[in-house]
């Protein structure tokens, strides 16, 4: 088969049809917008994140060796001597130890028994929240 029997009817037209709109699609890229690359950015940068807090979320829950710790010692009570240094009363079984905690020491000052009668104190409450003491001095500004 030559050229000139392809021509006569049908592939060489329909080829060189096919062909033309290829070239004028590869002569045209695409132009890129900013806009979009931009959002696909913050997307994938919003799930890298979500993924990571998740996981550290999954970590701190169900980490082993924390559920143990908090049964066997507990924080009574502490005061801060400085910017770096406080005491600090740890109850660990039946004991009391006074630690001083500072300068990347802990140091036992003191082992006391647990005192008897002792109950932990319940935390004073709140005074208003940060929305309505805002809210309280907006009104007495206006009047």
């Amino acid at each position: 088969m030559s050229i000139s029997v392809l021509s006569g009817k049908g592939l060489l037209p329909l080829f060189a049809i096919f062909a033309q709109g290829s070239v004028l699609a590869a002569a045209e890229p695409p132009i890129p917008t900013t806009s979009g690359a931009l959002l696909q950015g913050l997307l994938g940068l919003g799930m890298v994140l979500a993924v990571l807090a998740a996981f550290f979320w999954f970590l701190r829950r169900f980490s082993p060796g924390q559920n143990a710790a908090q049964g066997a010692v507990k924080v009574v009570g502490g005061v801060m001597l400085g910017p770096r240094e406080r005491l600090v009363v740890v109850e660990v079984g039946e004991t009391w130890l006074l630690l001083g905690v500072g300068g990347g020491q802990v140091n036992a000052l003191h082992s006391l028994p647990r005192p008897e009668g002792y109950t932990p104190a319940v935390a004073p409450p709140r005074g208003p929240d940060f929305a309505g003491k805002l809210k309280e001095l907006l009104s007495k500004r206006q009047a």
